[in-house]
């Protein structure tokens, strides 16, 4: 008995999984102890390290970092994703003019660090350290966005395009009405990740200056002495994971909202004089 993409493993070869993820967890599960027990005899989890946080102060500072984030984030990515979908629209392009350069600066930007282009933009047009970040991360991620969706509409099949040029739409109308929607759809997944991945990445505001979330609890750890160091980059680690986990929750949601959406509005419409069936 065989699936699609591998055979399926027999009783010996089940067994053998079975051992070797047992053997995983338990070495896991003793790297966990090792380091739990190290930390406690240095003294990590004493209550006087981590009573900082009964501060209302510390919250604030934690609050108005996670809000500086959250902010270029926010705009970062309203402003990425509608310039990757046009960049990827001049790539796929059938004017050789347009989709020869446009490969470049794709390269260009995806092969480029961001943050090099944070500091490019804040020291050549001496802008804000907001608007350094938000720059840094539309040039690199509308990039990468560019991709995601390319490769999307790629793997659409051609008869997609085919069909939408035989019923008389032109190449755009048949990307844009088609085409995008599907492909959009389909690499969801990816294009979460990415914005992840740009939410990450706001934390490279640091190194210009910008007040985000990292920067607040350096300075926080700066302030309170190097015994508070663990706990606020403990907390620190905990929110950006409690946000990821949240942007990739949300991202599932619209997924299966939009495949309900997609499975119910299926309609049969009428081509070249053909009744729709009933």
């Amino acid at each position: 008995m065989s699936s699609v993409l591998y055979d399926v493993p027999g009783p010996k070869a089940r067994r053998v999984s079975l051992i070797g993820s047992i053997i995983g967890v338990i070495v896991i599960g003793g790297l966990l102890v090792l380091a739990v027990m190290t930390l406690a005899q240095q003294g990590i989890f004493d209550a006087t390290r981590w009573a900082v946080f009964q501060i209302p102060d510390v919250w604030v500072l934690i609050g108005n970092g996670i809000g500086a984030t959250l902010a270029a984030a926010a705009v970062a990515a309203v402003i990425a994703f509608p310039l990757g979908l046009l960049l990827c629209l001049m790539r796929i392009s059938d004017n050789t003019w347009i989709r020869v350069p446009t490969r470049i600066v794709l390269e260009f930007l995806r092969g480029m660090p961001v943050v090099l282009m944070m500091l490019f933009v804040l020291l050549v047009f001496a802008t804000s350290s907001f608007i350094a970040v938000v720059a840094g991360l539309v040039l690199y991620n509308s990039a990468i966005f560019a991709e995601i969706i390319r490769a999307g509409l790629q793997s659409l099949p051609k008869g997609q395009r085919e069909a939408g040029l035989a019923i008389g739409l032109t190449s755009s109308q048949s990307r844009l009405t088609i085409e995008l929607p599907q492909a959009i759809r389909r690499m969801l997944p990816s294009l979460v990740a990415q914005l992840v991945v740009l939410l990450k990445d706001t934390s490279l505001g640091y190194i210009v200056a910008y007040g985000e979330l990292l920067r607040a609890v350096q300075v926080m750890a700066d302030f309170l002495g190097p015994q508070y160091l663990f706990p606020v980059f403990f907390v620190a680690a905990a929110i950006y994971i409690a946000i990821d986990l949240a942007v990739s929750r949300l991202a599932i949601w619209l997924e299966r909202r939009g495949s309900k959406r997609a499975a119910g509005g299926v309609a049969h419409v009428p081509v070249a004089g053909i009744p729709a069936a009933k």
